[in-house]
């Protein structure tokens, strides 16, 4: 009888060493489990940090090319090729040609990098009813110069001086070598409603949908209004560039002009 009690003390003793054991290891796993889930977190939380520095740097640095060779950043493919600044502090070789350009209405074409979005954009406008087309979309040196030329030549038969109607011309049509449309990126859209290129092309409808969502689709208002003494360029309510749905959205926000977008 008393062995029976031995071996029965024996059993509860190697029982409880044994879930002695079971609960310590469990215990180290939990444990070990908590310190592990914490490293994650602590883990992810540096990456998404080391992420968001190393994307805000390369920003910077799509920044910086932009603005210092605008003729290499829009012939390579790297991030920040849609961010090319093109003005007249910023002249475009008058060599550059887009590599493939792709005809999206009649003697209109554009980089095929924009096509894309840019087709999809007056699609979903003509789906809302709005009616609208691109009057001028690529030029090369000579076309922008043939332009700037005749609208010259408009100002001084109203009697100004060759030298004052330089000036009156460059507010309006860029000088040759530093006009957007150089690069393929920029587009003349108009109302099929109201066709001339004033003011008052702002106050159409399309125009109006156009500046609400532009950006959704990459694009600005590349010369708003009441900046002028920044872009050099006055209030163009039909004039749009591409700069990437990430920059767009920020320039749509945030009131500003691709200028001031890069000097950030």
């Amino acid at each position: 009888m008393r062995k029976v009690k031995v071996q029965k003390i024996k059993k509860l003793f190697l029982s409880g060493v044994i879930l002695g054991v079971l609960a310590g290891i469990l215990f180290t796993v939990l444990i070990a489990n908590t310190v592990i889930s914490k490293k994650e977190a602590q883990y992810k939380k540096e990456n998404s940090s080391l992420t968001e520095k190393t994307e805000a740097l390369s920003l910077q640095v799509s920044k910086v090319n932009a603005t210092s060779d605008n003729a290499a950043v829009l012939g390579g493919n790297d991030d920040g090729w849609s961010l090319a600044l093109v003005n007249e502090s910023h002249p475009l070789d008058i060599s550059y040609v887009p590599a493939e350009l792709v005809e999206i209405e009649s003697e209109r074409s554009v980089d095929a990098r924009v096509a894309e979005p840019l087709q999809q954009m007056l699609a979903d406008g003509a789906a809302a009813g709005l009616s609208m087309y691109v009057t001028s979309a690529y030029r090369d040196y000579e076309y922008q110069r043939t332009v700037f030329n005749a609208t010259m030549n408009d100002w001084i038969n109203q009697g100004y001086k060759p030298l004052d109607a330089y000036d009156e011309t460059k507010k309006s049509v860029a000088v040759p070598g530093t006009s957007e449309h150089a690069t393929g990126l920029a587009v003349d859209i108009i109302s099929s409603e109201y066709e001339a290129l004033d003011d008052r092309q702002g106050d159409t409808d399309e125009q109006k949908w156009l500046m609400e969502h532009c950006w959704e689709y990459g694009f600005i208002l590349r010369y708003p209004q009441d900046k002028a003494a920044i872009t050099g360029i006055i209030y163009e309510p039909w004039h749009y560039r591409y700069v990437g749905k990430e920059a767009a959205k920020e320039i749509y926000e945030q009131d500003l002009t691709l200028e001031e977008y890069l000097q950030q």
